[in-house]
């Protein structure tokens, strides 16, 4: 198959007239990723009201009546601009091709932004700037003449002790239908954030049909609160993905590395679930002409780095000896892990690690940070697709290649920050261990919504507990364990199916967080779908921000005494190499930093990035005591 480029997909597809936004249908509509893709998005592309042109089933319907055409929408606002995305039914050939959004000010409705509808995709952007976040919001989308949906912008919660987060991904396309129990537990506990993990879809080739599928199972949480939605592999048509800077795929599995279909396919799934994060930090597009959306944002004072897991990734077929039956599977215990963690395998790429050390130093609008991606920095799974299927390690999760991993954890221990993700469809609470155990962050991957897909277990093979077990935890195997990759992990709650026949039994659920700011405290709750009030057992965990730099403390620098500033920012950095070993916001005005070894060190001091006082040449304490204080004007 051969691959479109931006370039000529841009000619393929003409433009938007000018008069009235309105598109005639054209040949070209009918392939609109190139001759070699018919099969990409049929159910929504062509003549799509005439008959089905795809080989899968019909998802939905989707010749709705003309006043249901707006199917949903997401939104987020952030440092004074609002973004929303509208998602539209596929739109006929005599309709316009255009939405507007519309502010509810002072009794009436007044348009504030209009966009063109997308297509492929019928999606519809829309940007305000000089958003006011202090001020709830009423809003609605409209199309033609009646076409409508309407919800609520939410102010930003900074005044709030609590932020609550939703972790919701893996949304099993097998399952057809509403998601009542899941949407009503969730609007009665409310959450400030939804973080949608990915594989909202498993529709692979059909992302347009089954986007729209899951909007409408979830919009009634969706319409009144900010959404978080990143694509993950199933989202871009693929069972695995190792993104290669952008690259082309054409083994089987995707192991070689890249994307099996045109970059206007994922360029269109990517413009639906994130065109409304805020703008990418880095917008660099990567191969291809594949765009990027890792960037960041902060809710209520909570600061989130968004990372992109799989797009900068290498895959491994040929990168590294074959260790199983498939180039991402290893099975062969007598295996060295240090075989395969070879120079120059990426992981997060340059370009984010970059994006997270900045990230770590600069605490504009922040108390607390959080970093969330797609998928797990280890491989906390034994059992994989079915409960007599042991695999040893999987390249597909984070915890490869294990430099990587290592690199991307001492970036987020810095700004003790915790970790949230989902894909590996097996709920999970685990401490980072980077050179021990223990001495990296916390990590939370939410289980399944629907977990009909490639269900796991964590089952160590002795079904013995490891080293220092969770006291009073009702599960068996907690405490300090090795990945299959040779990564230290401390296994805190996980959440195994009981049997995959039962709905109420598979482990299906979702993950909800709590940050407490003026504690530092995070709560981590684990509820399963069809709950009648309890959690999952071993849930919930109770931890502190600062328990996310987990490396035991050997000597003290001096107590600061800060003037000028209520929570200044505070980075220490060794002198003898460099090293910023962390950047953090204060509680109060006094703050004893502590180091990991003897020697000499610089602090630095600011309002929100440590740029405003120095002090050098500091000598490592044994004691606090012995440390002194130093007085500080802010």
């Amino acid at each position: 198959m051969n691959v479109i480029d931006r370039r000529t997909f841009l000619k393929t597809v003409p433009a938007i007239a000018a008069v009235g936004g309105v598109r005639a249908q054209s040949p070209a509509d009918t392939a609109p990723f190139g001759q070699d893709y018919p099969h990409l998005d049929a159910q929504t592309t062509g003549q799509w009201w005439e008959k089905p042109a795809s080989t899968v089933p019909q998802i939905i319907d989707m010749n709705v009546p003309r006043d249901r055409v707006v199917a949903f929408a997401l939104y987020i606002h952030d440092a004074g601009v609002l973004k929303m995305t509208a998602q539209l039914y596929p739109l006929l050939p005599n309709e316009r091709r255009e939405a507007w959004l519309e502010i509810q000010r002072d009794g009436a409705w007044k348009e504030v932004a209009r966009a063109p509808v997308e297509y492929p995709g019928w999606s519809a952007h829309f940007r305000v700037d000089r958003w006011d976040g202090t001020k709830p919001a009423r809003y609605r989308v409209r199309h033609g003449e009646k076409a409508s949906f309407e919800g609520t912008v939410r102010r930003d919660p900074l005044d709030a002790d609590e932020i609550v987060v939703a972790s919701l991904g893996c949304n099993s396309s097998r399952t057809k239908g509403a998601r009542p129990e899941i949407v009503q537990r969730l609007l009665r506990q409310d959450p400030d954030l939804l973080f949608f993990s990915g594989d909202q879809t498993y529709h692979h080739t059909e992302h347009t049909a089954g986007w729209i599928e899951f909007g409408l199972q979830y919009r009634e949480l969706i319409r009144d609160r900010p959404t978080v939605c990143i694509p993950d592999d199933h989202d871009v048509g693929h069972g695995n993905l190792w993104g290669e800077e952008g690259a082309h795929s054409t083994h089987s599995g995707g192991a070689d590395g890249g994307y099996f279909f045109p970059a206007a396919y994922v360029n269109m799934v990517q413009r639906a679930q994130a065109w409304h994060l805020p703008d990418p930090v880095d917008p660099a597009p990567v191969r291809q002409g594949i765009n990027v959306y890792f960037t960041r944002l902060r809710i209520g004072g909570v600061d989130f780095a968004v990372l992109e897991d799989r797009k900068f990734k290498t895959g491994p077929m040929n990168a590294i000896p074959p260790m199983g039956p498939r180039p991402d599977h290893i099975t062969d215990e007598r295996y060295d892990p240090k075989a395969i963690d070879l120079p120059g395998l990426q992981l997060l790429g340059e370009r984010q690690l970059r994006f997270l050390r900045d990230w770590t130093q600069d605490w504009t609008g922040a108390e607390t940070k959080c970093v969330i991606s797609q998928t797990a920095f280890c491989g906390a799974v034994h059992m994989h697709g079915k409960p007599d299927n042991r695999l040893l390690a999987d390249l597909d999760c984070n915890g490869w290649p294990q430099r990587g991993r290592n690199e991307a954890l001492r970036e987020i221990r810095r700004a003790r920050a915790i970790h949230l993700c989902g894909d590996q469809h097996l709920a999970a609470t685990v401490k980072h261990g980077i050179d021990e155990h223990g001495d990296g962050p916390y990590a939370f991957t939410s289980p399944a919504l629907v977990n009909t897909i490639y269900a796991r277990w964590w089952h160590p093979k002795d079904e013995r507990a490891g080293e220092n077990r969770v006291q009073g935890n009702p599960l068996p195997w907690t405490g300090d364990y090795l990945d299959g990759l040779g990564n230290r992990i401390s296994m805190m709650a996980y959440a195994n199916p009981e049997d995959l026949e039962d709905e109420k039994k598979r482990a299906d659920g979702y993950a909800v967080v709590r940050f407490k700011k003026k504690t530092g405290q995070v709560i981590f709750e684990c509820w399963p779908r069809f709950s009648q009030g309890e959690q999952f057992p071993g849930w919930p965990i109770t931890v502190r921000s600062e328990d996310n730099d987990g490396r035991r403390a050997v000597a003290w620098l001096p107590e600061l005494v800060i003037e000028g500033a209520a929570r200044p920012v505070v980075q220490v950095i060794a002198e003898a190499g460099g090293e910023i070993l962390y950047t953090v916001r204060v509680r109060g005005n006094r703050f004893q930093p502590h180091v990991y070894s003897q020697g000499s060190f610089m602090i630095k001091v600011g309002r929100n990035r440590p740029d405003a006082v120095s002090l050098i040449g500091l000598k490592a304490s044994a004691t606090q005591d012995a440390a002194g204080t130093r007085k500080i004007e802010l």
